[in-house]
């Protein structure tokens, strides 16, 4: 009969093998371990969630209205004066003293958003002349017509925002597009390619701004679509690059010679071997855009007249120079919002860097 072993005598517990981490995951990581960066993303997401819900937020009608026993809804839909015991068939406006008083008395209430003006709202009953200084009725001030400031800063960082992530996309599909081509194909392709590049980079962008905006009604598309045709060449140099690199490693000399079509190749194969530049760039990107449509705003070539706009309020600021509130305010906006993008792309770029390793 065997004899029991002794506890001291067993095997010892073999270690558990690390997890390994996908790439995805460990460039997570190292974006997390850089704390500027991580809680730039964060506030960026909360600001551009805010300006999403901007109606929620800042908006010259109330949420919902509750009147002579009837629910309304004037954020969805138009309502008369005589609605509300007014004179006139012509829409509410909720500004009035008397609408006011009228859903403020005999069991009546209105829920107001947290800044009760609307983006192109005027207010008629205020008390200082346009623009007016920072305020208990407008926290940061009125602009030269007499539009809230903090209603304009909102809306106005969402168009910049929308603006400049479409243009980012834009010039990524286009310049990975051109870029894979030229890296890929080679040879006359890619000198091809080339030459084009440097005869259509060699164009004056803005004498063409400035001439398609007197032919052609200013727009936010006329003017996406015009800055798209040139902002995909720099993403274009480094997708180039990566994929004339990425093409005589063996994994692709193996695909060709497994008889891999060339687009399989260069979708599965190459691409995502070649996304660090494309990733890096996006921040960057996002951060010239905006700054493009703010520069063309304040000449007079951008978005249309009445659409809230951060470069408009700056030429305001140049023009009204003791109106400092305006000009200090869409400045604050303006380079906070580069800031977090530019604290962003360095982390990012740090995270995808191969050669940093994991601590």
């Amino acid at each position: 009969m065997n004899a029991a072993v002794p506890p001291s005598a067993a095997a010892p517990a073999v270690p558990a093998a690390p997890v390994s981490l996908s790439p995805t995951r460990r460039a997570w990581r190292r974006f997390a371990r850089n704390r500027l960066g991580y809680w730039s993303l964060l506030l960026f997401c909360v600001l551009v969630v805010l300006s999403l819900g901007a109606e929620l937020i800042s908006n010259d009608r109330p949420l919902v209205v509750r009147y002579a026993g009837q629910t309304y809804w004037p954020l969805w839909k138009d309502y008369p004066e005589t609605t509300f015991g007014g004179d006139f068939q012509t829409p509410t406006d909720y500004l009035d003293p008397f609408i006011r008083a009228q859903l403020s008395r005999d069991g009546n209430w209105a829920l107001y958003t947290l800044n009760p003006y609307g983006k192109n709202t005027i207010n008629y009953f205020a008390q200082a002349p346009n623009p007016a200084p920072p305020s208990r009725d407008n926290w940061l001030g009125t602009d030269d017509r007499g539009r809230d400031l903090l209603a304009q800063l909102l809306y106005g960082f969402r168009v910049s925002v929308l603006f400049g992530l479409a243009l980012t996309v834009t010039g990524v599909l286009l310049g990975v597009l051109t870029g894979a081509i030229q890296g890929f194909f080679g040879g006359r392709t890619d000198l091809a390619f080339q030459r084009f590049i440097e005869i259509w980079g060699s164009m004056p962008e803005l004498y063409l701004l400035i001439i398609f905006s007197a032919v052609f009604a200013p727009s936010v598309a006329l003017l996406l679509v015009l800055l798209s045709l040139f902002g995909w060449m720099g993403l274009s140099d480094y997708v180039r690059a990566e994929f004339l690199r990425n093409r005589q490693l063996d994994y692709v000399k193996a695909a060709r010679a497994l008889g891999v079509p060339s687009g399989q190749i260069i979708w599965r194969h190459i691409l995502p071997n070649s996304l660090t530049p494309v990733v890096t760039f996006l921040p960057f990107r996002m951060s010239a855009a905006i700054l493009a449509l703010t520069s063309l705003d304040f000449l007079g070539l951008g978005v249309p007249p009445g659409t809230p706009s951060l470069g408009e309020l700056l030429s305001q600021g140049k023009a009204s120079i003791d109106a400092w509130w305006i000009s200090l305010s869409t400045f604050a906006v303006l380079v906070t919002t580069l800031l977090l993008l530019t604290f962003m792309g360095d982390a990012l770029r740090d995270a995808l860097d191969p050669r940093k390793a994991d601590r």
